[in-house]
């Protein structure tokens, strides 16, 4: 008999052959509240589930007979692990594989943000654009400014490469242990040394207690006037009602999100700035990326029910 899983949302077709071949799936669509969840999970031995999925005490207790919770995702803040490892469940995620197109889309996220690029494309929709002038969105040049890096884990560090061949020299702030980048030329800082001194901040930490909120209304205080502050790690990282009040003083230039506190929830503040970048949460979606962040979580999912040990266990 095959081991029966549930699925919490639509993936290639190669990899749901896959599971179908070896297992009994059931699916779903998000977002799943977590009562559904409870309710669904109730019986099967593995659970894959992305990160708008709630994983928490109830969830897990509910699935009495899980052998296994694959994130098909980097970050797992979603799922209650210490329950989960308590009850011997093994949690796992995708990381590497989705490491430079997050990284890619972060220097896209840089790069719209210091020559305003969606300010102008915005412009021009609404017909507002009266012809080329000499003053006209004037934006900040990267080569010869600072990245600051704020997290340089697998993701951090592959934006950090890239910063060369802008001419940028790099940064960091170490956040929970984080290995020392092999980037040549890259300084180690406080993070109050790099927000005072860096052009551009990028975010790169996973979300825990020791990072919700590291960017609050201090740490904007402390940027310059001409910086722009870029996440692609967790909305929550930041803390929205400082931006938007550091925003509306002008104490940054700019920023450039691709996550937000309270997903999909947009703060209404962040609307109202023309010199904000806003994406939705798409750092990693590239076809090549999510199809490998699939294949990973499935690849997991068979290996445990195997018996065998998983590929990328949450650690």
């Amino acid at each position: 008999m095959k081991p029966p899983i549930l699925l919490t949302c639509r993936i290639p077709s190669a990899s749901l052959a896959r599971l179908d071949e070896a297992c009994e799936v059931e699916r779903l669509e998000g977002p799943v509240p977590p009562a559904v969840l409870a309710d669904r999970v109730r019986g099967k031995h593995a659970l894959i589930c992305v990160l708008t999925d709630e994983i928490g005490r109830a969830v897990i207790d509910a699935g009495a007979g899980l052998r296994i919770v694959a994130n098909i995702a980097v970050g797992y803040n979603n799922i209650d692990v210490a329950h989960a490892r308590a009850r011997g469940i093994v949690v796992t995620n995708t990381p590497d594989v989705l490491t430079e197109a997050t990284a890619e889309f972060t220097w896209g996220l840089i790069l719209a943000a210091a020559r305003r690029i969606a300010e102008g494309e915005r412009l021009l929709r609404r017909g507002a654009w009266k012809g080329w002038a000499l003053d006209f969105l004037l934006g900040m040049e990267l080569r010869g400014k600072q990245l600051g890096v704020v997290g340089m884990g697998r993701i951090g560090r592959a934006v950090a490469a890239k910063a060369p061949a802008f001419d940028m020299r790099v940064v960091f702030a170490e956040q929970g242990g984080d290995a020392a980048p092999s980037i040549e030329q890259a300084s180690r800082l406080s993070l109050d040394e790099l927000l005072v001194s860096s052009d551009v901040v990028t975010l790169h930490v996973p979300l825990t207690q020791a990072t919700r909120h590291l960017i609050d209304r201090r740490a904007l205080a402390r940027m310059k006037r001409t910086a722009v502050l870029v996440n692609t790690s967790r909305g929550p990282v930041v803390d929205e009602d400082a931006l938007v009040w550091a925003l509306g003083e002008r104490l940054i230039a700019g920023a450039a999100l691709d996550v937000y506190e309270r997903e999909p929830e947009i703060h209404p503040g962040l609307l109202e700035f023309e010199h904000v970048v806003l994406a939705p949460h798409i750092a990693s979606a590239t076809r090549e990326t999510r199809t490998a962040m699939a294949g990973l979580a499935v690849e997991n999912v068979l290996r445990v029910l195997d018996g065998q040990a998983p590929l990328t266990p949450v650690v």
